[in-house]
Protein backbone atom coordinates (compact mmCIF):
# COMPACT_ATOMS: atom_id res chain seq x y z
CA UNK A 1 0.00 0.00 0.00
CA UNK A 2 2.97 2.17 0.92
CA UNK A 3 3.96 1.49 -2.83
CA UNK A 4 0.87 2.53 -4.65
CA UNK A 5 0.90 6.17 -2.22
CA UNK A 6 4.26 6.78 -3.65
CA UNK A 7 3.28 5.65 -6.96
CA UNK A 8 0.62 8.13 -7.00
CA UNK A 9 2.49 10.74 -5.36
CA UNK A 10 4.89 11.00 -7.96
CA UNK A 11 2.31 11.09 -10.72
CA UNK A 12 1.01 14.12 -9.30
CA UNK A 13 4.69 15.68 -8.92
CA UNK A 14 4.91 14.74 -12.20
CA UNK A 15 1.42 16.06 -13.85
CA UNK A 16 2.14 19.27 -11.71
CA UNK A 17 5.55 19.89 -13.39
CA UNK A 18 3.59 19.59 -16.75
CA UNK A 19 0.64 21.47 -15.82
CA UNK A 20 -1.75 19.26 -15.35
CA UNK A 21 -3.42 20.29 -12.50
CA UNK A 22 -6.48 18.65 -12.66
CA UNK A 23 -4.60 15.03 -12.46
CA UNK A 24 -2.01 16.35 -10.06
CA UNK A 25 -4.79 17.06 -7.84
CA UNK A 26 -6.39 13.82 -8.18
CA UNK A 27 -3.11 11.83 -7.56
CA UNK A 28 -2.06 14.01 -4.72
CA UNK A 29 -5.52 13.25 -3.04
CA UNK A 30 -5.22 9.34 -3.72
CA UNK A 31 -1.70 9.28 -2.22
CA UNK A 32 -2.46 11.03 0.80
CA UNK A 33 -5.52 8.66 1.42
CA UNK A 34 -3.73 5.71 0.78
CA UNK A 35 -0.92 6.74 3.09
CA UNK A 36 -3.55 7.77 5.86
CA UNK A 37 -4.53 4.02 5.93
CA UNK A 38 -1.00 2.60 5.26
CA UNK A 39 -0.46 4.71 8.79
CA UNK A 40 -3.38 3.31 10.50
CA UNK A 41 -2.80 0.02 9.63
CA UNK A 42 0.93 0.00 10.73
CA UNK A 43 -0.07 1.24 13.91
CA UNK A 44 -2.42 -1.11 14.41
CA UNK A 45 -0.09 -3.86 13.67
CA UNK A 46 2.27 -2.57 15.99
CA UNK A 47 -0.14 -2.61 18.99
CA UNK A 48 -1.54 -5.87 18.34
CA UNK A 49 2.16 -7.17 18.20
CA UNK A 50 2.98 -5.28 21.12
CA UNK A 51 -0.17 -6.45 23.08
CA UNK A 52 0.63 -10.12 22.01
CA UNK A 53 3.86 -10.19 23.22
CA UNK A 54 3.08 -9.25 26.85
CA UNK A 55 0.23 -11.76 27.23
Amino acid sequence: MLYWALVFLVVALIAGVFGFTGVALASAGIAKVLFIIFLVLFLVSLVSHLARGRV
